[in-house]
């Protein structure tokens, strides 16, 4: 047992504690997943199905959108008790569009279930919560589902899981039959056969391993053996010896697990109620308790040195709010406890403004319903009433000076313009916009200052279509939406000279400032928007005056020349320049560097770059052709084609300006039966076939800013 502080004693109910999150790549059975755990637990008495065919819908999709599509849109929070242990669960969406959800939830959580279809295998949004999970460290347990379906092989998905991810994945199970013939599982620890019967799979009975899957399951046992007892001394001594105990392995097991080396895999399928309730034994043996994590936060004092949040509720109070929610009881803040103990009354400060809260109201959430509790510890997720913060910001009681750690919040890749149809709805309109953004990092808000349009940007078609319909449901409000617009940049491609003397006399004193130099461009790969670079010598420039340049430059990035979009990749380096000793001022030299910069930037050979998304698309291989057509006819390059089991796969890069509307091309041209994700990648150059059509629409509306 690894603990934060060598003479912190942890209270049983924090050994007991996993937070754990759900996730996986859209449709994978997350939700299906989360239902089936609720009402093993007895949180539910009902299993209800994702799309709501039975009016009800799953209890973790609470918003009537999610119930009508069929995904998640907001991550929702919930506790149940297993075994005499309490465990807090977050289900998260799987659709990269909500990624931030992901992001937010993986911030608090002490370990993670990455679900996989036991048909398509390892997705590409299962490598993006992939590579989230690793961004915050969390365990991870597999658990393989959907093995009930056509083409199910959970086998080939632990091989993905090796090659795609580079997990050290090993299955802890095998199953009883395929597809249709799923009845259970063996589990190779206790080498038991395990069924699932009677009503909902509710009588668990354990028998003897089949005799024809005798071989294999001592086949796996002995890879299970080997991977584990790379992590404790204990079992090999035992293999050495004889037979090791169930308890030797399951130790050897969770401290892979938690050192982040082995991922320990589950089968079943949750939609036909097989393997959900070994799944959270599973959590219960292998995932971390919250003192199995080191926290650690940033002393604001003494220059942001991390300190170690041991869980001891006897410290100092140290919590974060992670998720915002504006519903019918008011603001609720999502927050997970690290350190010290949260009653009601007490007064609690937000370290990034120095306010001061009263904790009115504590609850545990259960998706969208709530209990009221009176204190929480460390290792809680809770949520309060009434306290006005932002998302990522961090909770004390005034006796310990830290902030936590912020999550990781993508950019936005495309944006619409809105209007309200009728201007009775422009205060609701507001209020909508100012909830969504608080609520959301990655859905943003803006008045344009040319034109007067409000835009909204988002990570895709889907988040931006989600927030227009939530806007006319839950405020009322009626929109009119311009064309999507794509997040353009430009930069440059050549090395240019610059020198720019600015000189103006108006009686009294006057401006004068000239500023040389060059501006060159810094490789799309490292990923520098901007560097400036201070070569003057001999005092040409005076040392007060070098930071107005900086300023001037700095000035000109928001808004290149060609198109109007901000400018990334320039370095820009000052090496010239003279002055006056009346005439010269900050604002003579701010003026001189923005005007040598466009000199330069025009000179230097100026490109349009246009983000490219990498795209996943999933479907029958008999429709493989039309897939690629659609492609191809989008400016797509096809960077890998797979096929399986009467599945292809295709992954591809393809410009966003090309992508809009493609979820309608897709399932025409498939019968509804491809489904494609996307995301982000990369910026790169546009044809120049595009770039001229892009300046011949700017230059009628832009006007000379000077």
């Amino acid at each position: 047992m690894s603990t934060a502080v060598a003479d912190f004693k942890p209270t049983e109910k924090l050994l007991k504690t996993r937070n754990i999150g759900i996730s996986a790549h859209i449709d994978s059975g997350k939700t299906t997943l989360t239902e089936r755990i609720l009402f093993y637990t007895n949180r539910i008495h009902a299993i209800h199905e994702v799309r709501g065919k039975d009016g009800v819908g799953a209890k973790m999709d609470s918003m009537e959108l999610e119930r009508e599509r069929g995904i998640t849109i907001q991550s929702a929070a919930t506790y149940c008790q297993w075994k005499g242990h309490t465990i807090n669960i977050i289900d998260t969406p799987g659709h990269v569009d909500f990624t931030v959800e992901v992001e937010r939830s993986l911030r608090v959580l002490d370990s993670a279930i990455l679900v996989l279809c036991g048909v398509s295998g390892v997705q590409s949004q299962s490598i993006t919560v992939d590579r989230q999970m690793r961004r915050y460290n969390v365990p991870r347990v597999a658990f393989i589902n959907k093995l009930d379906r056509t083409g199910a092989n959970p086998f080939r998905v632990i091989d993905q899981l090796r090659e795609k991810l580079k997990h050290n994945a090993v299955p802890v199970q095998i199953p009883i039959g395929l597809e249709g013939d799923l009845v259970g599982i063996v589990d190779l620890v206790t080498m038991k056969a395990v069924y699932f019967e009677g009503k909902d799979g509710m009588e668990i009975t354990e028998k003897e391993i089949p005799a024809e899957l005798q071989e294999l399951a001592q086949k796996k046992r002995e890879e299970l053996l080997d991977a584990a007892s790379m992590f404790s001394d204990e079992l090999t001594e035992a293999l050495l010896e004889g037979e090791p105990t169930v308890e030797q392995i399951k130790t050897a097991i969770r401290n892979g697990a938690i050192s982040l080396k082995l991922t320990p895999v589950f089968m079943g399928s949750a939609f036909k109620n097989k393997g959900v309730q070994k799944l959270l034994d599973g959590v219960l043996d292998y995932l971390a308790s919250p003192v199995d994590v080191v926290n650690s936060a940033l002393d604001v004092k003494n220059e942001s040195e991390k300190v170690v949040l041991p869980s001891d509720k006897d410290k100092p109070l140290v919590c974060l709010a992670f998720k915002l929610e504006d519903g019918r009881y008011g603001q609720l803040t999502y927050v997970r406890v690290y350190q010290g103990k949260i009653q009601k009354g007490m007064t609690i400060y937000n370290m990034s403004n120095n306010k001061k809260h009263n904790v009115g109201r504590l609850c545990r959430m259960h998706s969208d319903e709530m209990e009221d509790i009176d204190y929480a510890e460390a290792g809680d997720i809770i949520a309060l009433f009434g306290i006005d913060c932002a998302s990522g910001d961090t909770f004390t009681d005034g006796k310990m000076n830290v902030s936590m750690e912020s999550m990781f919040v993508p950019a936005p890749v495309i944006s619409l313009t809105i209007e309200a149809k009728e201007s009775k709805h422009l205060n609701n309109l507001a209020k909508a916009l100012n909830r969504f953004t608080k609520e959301d990092p990655t859905f943003q808000t803006h008045v344009d200052q040319e034109s007067g349009q409000t835009i909204i940007k988002g990570m895709g078609e889907l988040h931006l279509e989600v927030y227009i319909e939530r806007m006319r449901r839950e405020y009322g409000v009626e929109l009119i939406t311009g064309a999507p617009q794509v997040a353009y940049r430009e930069t440059i491609t050549s090395r240019a000279d610059f020198d720019y003397t600015h000189k103006k006399q108006t009686g009294g004193q006057g401006q004068f400032g000239r500023v040389a130099g060059f501006i060159e461009p810094i490789p799309l790969e490292e990923d520098k928007n901007y560097e400036f670079v201070n070569s003057v010598v001999g005092g040409a420039i005076p040392r007060e005056f070098i930071s107005s340049v900086d300023k001037g430059f700095k000035s000109c990035l928001d808004r290149g020349s060609m198109i109007g979009f901000p400018i990334i990749g320039v370095k820009l380096t000052i090496n010239d320049g003279s002055y006056h000793d009346v005439d010269s001022s900050d604002m003579a030299f701010q003026i001189a560097g923005r005007y040598a910069f466009r000199q330069g930037f025009s000179k230097a050979n100026p490109q349009i770059l246009e983000p490219i998304m990498r795209v996943e698309v999933d479907g029958p291989a008999e429709f493989q052709g039309p897939i690629l057509a659609s492609l191809n006819q989008r400016r797509g390059m096809i960077l890998n084609t797979t096929e399986q089991d009467g599945y292809c796969k295709v992954e591809a890069e393809v410009p966003l300006s090309d992508m809009f509307g493609y979820s309608t091309v897709i399932r025409s041209s498939t019968q509804g039966k491809a489904e494609f994700s996307m995301e982000f990648s990369r910026y790169a150059p546009v044809p120049r076939n595009v770039a001229e059509e892009l300046q011949k629409k700017y230059k009628p509306n832009s006007k000379d800013e000077d």
